[in-house]
């Protein structure tokens, strides 16, 4: 397999693409300018030495730039923030839905990304997503109050959440702790990635 090849096989393995939209990507990066492709081999180095996986969320941060008093921080910016209300936790699939749901500004409490769904049928679920981790997160934070299960509208995010939903069961009945989901507003196929301002602001409102 040649560079061509093996650059197309990865570029397949992307979200949404597939193998004739990768060929494109390669044939467009061959066109360019040297620079271009020195500069896109330096920004893959960069993020590899400058994004880590935040302790709490699981989310990934840049954390050159979330430090104090010039040692790097395990936390972002979200779960450092003293002023964001620890009661209320949502948990989303994926960077993408928490990115989308903070620009909406509608919600201020903590998040906790799962990393994935659960496919319908999943022999082995807890392999999908970060389900011990969110086990291990449950169980040191105290002043836990509601869980709001943010998956996607769709099939396999109903599923992902109905077996976090009965996974973290004991924790929640034994600190009383409740489950909602995101409610009205979210139409049947929504990925919450792409959910407009005032549709999430209505999910959030409606939960249940």
């Amino acid at each position: 397999m040649n560079s061509i090849e093996k650059l197309i096989q990865i570029f397949s393995n992307f979200p949404g693409i597939g193998p004739r939209q990768a060929r494109r990507f390669v044939y467009y990066l061959l066109t360019r300018a040297n620079g271009t492709l020195e500069e896109l081999s330096q920004n893959i180095k960069d993020l590899k030495n400058d994004v880590i996986m935040c302790a709490d969320c699981q989310r990934f941060f840049e954390h050159k730039n979330n430090n104090y008093n010039g040692a790097h921080c395990k936390h972002c910016k979200i779960c450092s923030d003293k002023t964001r209300d620890d009661s209320i936790l949502m948990l989303v699939q994926r960077d993408a839905d928490l990115e989308s749901i903070e620009k909406n500004g509608e919600f201020k409490g903590l998040y906790f990304v799962l990393g994935g769904s659960v496919p319908i049928l999943e022999k082995e679920p807890e392999k999908r997503i970060r389900i011990k981790e969110l086990k291990k997160f449950l169980e040191r934070k105290e002043n836990l109050k509601e869980i709001i299960l943010g998956v996607n509208w769709n099939p396999e995010g109903e599923n992902t959440g109905d077996f976090v939903e009965k996974f973290i069961k004991p924790i929640t009945e034994k600190n009383k702790i409740k489950i909602s989901r995101l409610g009205k507003g979210l139409s049947m196929g929504t990925e919450l990635e792409y959910a407009d301002s005032e549709t999430m602001k209505n999910a959030l409102k409606n939960r249940s």
